[in-house]
């Protein structure tokens, strides 16, 4: 099923093969064009874009679109086919699963990926956004940067949506985005994993979250959410939160500062299993051992997890899932089909970094 860019091109190539569009006339406006095909602005750029590659057209700046000496021009590049992924993050800690299995999906269709990463910063997340919407990319594959801060950028977002490019997001999104997206329940499956605390003895827990995007305040509403439904210990609990602008050095400081107090926590919760690991070190540094002293969870099942000693208690991101259902959704949508949202119940991962204790 050919997308409406690809049905407009062909039918403006056909009208220039057949003399309707003679050599060096000069073609519609894109408003004009839109208006005839009933369709947006972007998807008109799209197919003059590639008529404009294939040499059927060219522009002259200020002054419009001419038809080429198409004829005269033996080599016609391919159709590009590519789909826009756009992440905070490429080369470490779960993204490689995720861009590893969209890539598996979209390449069987005969698609390429053009990656862009925003460093978890929003003014890159501008140059990234943009740099895809000029590159007239057939569809977009989008991970929100700090995505509970206010986006300077909602502007592009919502050009993206108002140019109906196909479009999609993957670990966190905007409430009032019509974008369909897959997402992770953050919130239950942290609220499980404190709830395993619970269940080994643990009161008295110290949660360390990061809140600038989604994924970390629904992490510390559920780790809330487990002493709300447990109040005789309420008071126990404890909350340091961060940004990623934050120094990771002070945030260790406080972690080391409860862990030195008379009542310090038995247990930690962290963020993810990043900022697991190096909690790990904190406490060795302390003269502490880990899960004799203080017990630790993560989030996500990030592959050193595994292999740190003691092994780290954490709850399984489905990343090349994640990936391969971003690739199969993303192409639904460039074909013209609907699609549902699609949020994970990640399972719990019991290793050696949790000690049961007797109250």
């Amino acid at each position: 099923m050919a997308t409406k860019y690809e049905t407009v091109k062909e039918k403006i190539r056909q009208k220039i093969n057949s003399g309707h569009y003679e050599k060096g006339t000069q073609l519609p406006t894109e408003s004009a064009l839109m208006a005839e095909y009933n369709v947006s602005r972007y998807t008109i750029r799209r197919a003059m874009g590639e008529l404009e590659n294939e040499h059927y057209i060219y522009r002259i700046q200020g002054g419009g679109m001419y038809v080429d000496d198409w004829q005269a021009t033996p080599d016609k590049p391919v159709n590009r086919k590519v789909i826009g992924v756009v992440t905070t993050h490429l080369a470490d800690y779960i993204f490689p699963s995720i861009i590893s299995g969209i890539d598996r999906v979209i390449s069987s269709h005969g698609y390429s990926v053009l990656l862009s990463n925003t460093h978890n910063d929003q003014q890159q997340e501008r140059v990234s956004l943009q740099r895809m919407l000029n590159s007239k990319v057939d569809g977009l594959i989008l991970e929100p940067t700090q995505s509970a801060r206010p986006n300077p950028n909602q502007d592009l977002y919502q050009q993206i949506e108002d140019s109906h490019i196909p479009a999609i997001f993957i670990n966190a999104h905007y409430d009032n985005s019509s974008l369909p997206y897959i997402d992770i329940d953050d919130r239950a499956t942290e609220m499980k994993l404190v709830n395993s605390l619970f269940d080994n003895g643990h009161q008295r827990i110290l949660g360390v979250f990061k809140i600038d995007d989604m994924q970390g305040v629904g992490r510390m509403q559920g780790f809330l959410d487990a002493y709300t439904a447990h109040p005789d210990f309420t008071l126990l609990s404890n909350v340091i939160m961060y940004q990623s602008t934050d120094d990771v050095a002070q945030i260790f400081d406080k972690i080391a500062q409860y862990m030195r107090s008379d009542d310090r926590p038995t247990a930690i919760a962290c963020y993810n299993d990043e900022l697991a690991i190096q909690v790990m070190d904190v406490i060795r540094s302390l003269g502490m051992a880990i899960p004799e002293d203080v017990s630790i969870i993560g989030f996500d099942d990030y592959l050193l997890s595994d292999y740190v000693m003691p092994g780290l208690t954490t709850a399984v991101h489905p990343k090349n899932k994640m990936g391969v259902d971003a690739g199969q959704m993303i192409l639904k949508l460039i074909k013209g089909e609907k699609v549902k949202p699609i949020i994970y119940h990640p399972e719990i991962i019991h290793r050696q970094s949790v000690k049961k204790i007797t109250n």
